[in-house]
């Protein structure tokens, strides 16, 4: 299993991997980092985008260094930011180029490389191996691989192993596809050669923009350690999450679920905007696990029908639209407030026609009223009441045999699940795991209270708890309540963790790097304007993408994709397939539009007002 136990919250005991003078791993608490966005060779650009994220409270400042111009560039960086008092280290990101690695790893506490282009391509250039092939290129692979490990032993320097989904090497796709478990062992082949020349000062990543992806390769990478006897620490994050409000969601959905379970080292937040923007929600993510291992006790639970490491919905019968084949639902609550006006329906997103309601895309698929009064007459929305007859709250407390024996008689009942322990995910889980072992059928509303002010903390800290659920398929609709933060918010917020979780698609899915200097255009500018003309296209996944490193991997599920391909030069793409190249980027974004209209994917907008 991937963790210790699955109903008391554990921390992952890990290596501890010095990173200059902020080690991580161990008895260290969870690191921060984020990453520059202006070019390596700036130099007074680089030392002041260091120190902006040094003084908003990062860790680490990871660095663009495409090649030797770059690495060369790390040593006078590092002294620029000695000069003013900043020793916080340097992570060199290093793709393609490994003698830039070896350059690097003299002036730096860390360096990235990237497994699937650490060697550009197959030595005999062929995508399919036989066996002594394989083979063949996995010694080629040690031998250069040590090479850079014997740099980084004289000069103390730390190594990521940073598998990217989006870009695994041709002998990996060739034997197990573009899937977690190729993910991994991308990954381990590079943790063996570590372990075996005696190397612990390496961390070692599953970065997807796809959460799910993300969250399994994690697991199933901690699982195969564990076989190997490895404890080599662990950088969690969501690659390409965007920008705004729903790439902190996605953020958290992914890295929350992990950190749940107690996994990971260092964090980071990868986001679409300035990178000191990336720390202050890294911060309530991680301040939101600490203390967690003093939690009220979860009883231990059979997990045996529990599969941790691919999607798998639990199996409902349908009730009042909820569960069986409906969608994922959103109920929004107004149990606090008492009575309940027009207003409060409206603002929700309803429409009202005479004493008819209808349902608009902004508008909750029900709304959860508790004990309160109606000051209105409700006609066409799906109210749930504390006087609504089959439906159950209930909680951990309530779960035994008789409680079992009567909803399993009575499957038209809808559990409404709720949980005030501060490790609330994996008491919830374990409620699942009972209701599964139970072989109870019902649909599960989660519901969840939050007394945040703050729409960000609200924001994480729901997506942590309703996304760990969502990506191991428990939960036939999630209820979100806050006194404190408008209702159309907390709707908002639900889709969004939908979404996020790849549950339930509300919306257009824009799949954004967070921009380095290997961004030749600004992405944040065009992204906006790529959002604003195609915002609409709900059934469209976009991708955007500063460059090729990891451009088309990230689009693995995407219909269109925008890369950079070089100084005002942009290449298109229908799925994974280059359509257009190095066109310019002044007309760059027009063009997309227009690829979507040609493969008939596109449609008018409509009046009705459309969230982001």
């Amino acid at each position: 299993m991937f963790c210790k136990s699955l109903t008391k919250y554990n921390r992952r005991k890990t290596n501890t991997v010095n990173v200059g003078n902020t080690p991580l791993g161990g008895e260290n608490p969870v690191r921060i980092q984020s990453m520059i966005n202006v070019a390596t060779t700036d130099i007074a650009a680089t030392v002041a985008q260091c120190e902006k994220i040094a003084k908003t409270g990062a860790d680490y400042v990871r660095i663009t260094t495409q090649g030797t111009p770059e690495a060369n560039a790390m040593k006078i960086i590092k002294s620029k930011l000695i000069e003013k008092n900043i020793d916080i280290p340097l992570i060199a990101d290093v793709h393609f180029n490994r003698n830039a690695a070896k350059i690097a790893a003299q002036y730096v506490e860390k360096v990235r490389i990237n497994p699937g282009n650490f060697i550009d391509k197959t030595a005999n250039g062929k995508k399919n191996l036989n066996a002594d092939e394989y083979n063949a290129e996995l010694q080629h692979l040690r031998n250069e691989f040590i090479s850079l490990i014997c740099i980084c032993k004289q000069h103390k320097t730390a190594l990521r192993i940073g598998v990217n989904h989006g870009s695994l090497s041709e002998r990996i796709m060739s034997r197990y596809g573009d899937t977690p478990e190729g993910m991994v062992e991308s990954a381990m082949e590079f943790l063996r050669i570590c372990k075996d020349e005696h190397f612990e000062d390496a961390v070692v990543s599953m970065k997807s923009s796809n959460t799910r992806i993300m969250v399994y390769a994690y697991r199933l990478l901690v699982e195969k350690m564990n076989a190997e006897e490895m404890n080599f620490p662990l950088h969690i994050g969501i690659t390409e999450a965007g920008d705004g409000a729903y790439a902190r969601i996605k953020s958290a959905a992914g890295t929350g679920t992990l950190l749940a379970d107690g996994l990971g080292d260092t964090v980071r937040i990868s986001l679409t905007e300035a990178p000191e923007n990336e720390i202050p929600a890294a911060k309530i993510l991680i301040n939101y696990f600490k203390g967690r291992e003093n939690h009220k006790f979860i009883p231990e639970i059979d997990a045996q029908k529990y599969l941790p490491y691919t999607y798998n919905q639990r199996k409902t019968k349908a009730s009042n639209n909820f569960g069986g084949k409906n969608p994922i639902a959103v109920v929004a609550d107004l149990s606090h407030v008492n009575p309940v006006y027009d207003k409060d329906f409206e603002e929700l997103g309803f429409v009202k026609n005479g004493k008819k309601w209808t349902k608009t895309s902004n508008s909750p698929d029900a709304v959860y009223t508790g004990s309160s009064l109606f000051d209105s007459e409700i006609q066409g929305i799906t109210i749930l009441s504390d006087e609504t007859e089959n439906l159950v709250r209930c909680d951990i407390s309530c779960f035994n045999n008789d409680f079992f024996d009567w909803i399993k008689k009575n499957p038209q009942n809808i559990l409404m699940l709720e949980s005030t322990n501060t490790n609330a995910v994996a008491e919830l889980r374990a409620c699942f795991l009972m209701l599964e072992n139970a072989n109870a059928t019902n649909p599960v509303i989660i519901r969840r209270n939050y007394a945040d002010k703050d729409v960000e903390s609200l924001q994480i800290k729901a997506a942590c708890d309703f996304g760990a659920l969502l990506i191991d398929g428990f939960g036939d609709a999630v209820c979100l309540q806050n006194s404190k933060i408008e209702n159309k918010n907390l709707v908002k917020i639900c889709f969004s963790i939908l979404q996020a979780t790849r549950v339930r698609i509300c919306k257009t899915e824009f799949i954004a790097c967070p921009s380095c200097g290997r961004t030749l255009f600004d992405i944040q500018k065009v992204l906006t304007e790529i959002k604003d003309k195609t915002s609409h296209l709900k059934h469209l996944k976009i991708a955007v993408m500063g460059c090729i490193v990891n451009g088309t991997g990230e689009m693995a599920d995407a219909d269109y994709g925008y890369v950079g391909a070089g100084a005002g030069k942009i290449s298109l793409y229908k799925n994974k397939i280059l359509v257009k190249r190095n066109i310019s980027q002044q007309n760059a974004v027009d063009e997309l539009v227009a690829l979507i209209k040609e493969n008939g994917d596109w449609t008018d907008k409509i009046t009705e007002n459309v969230d982001d």
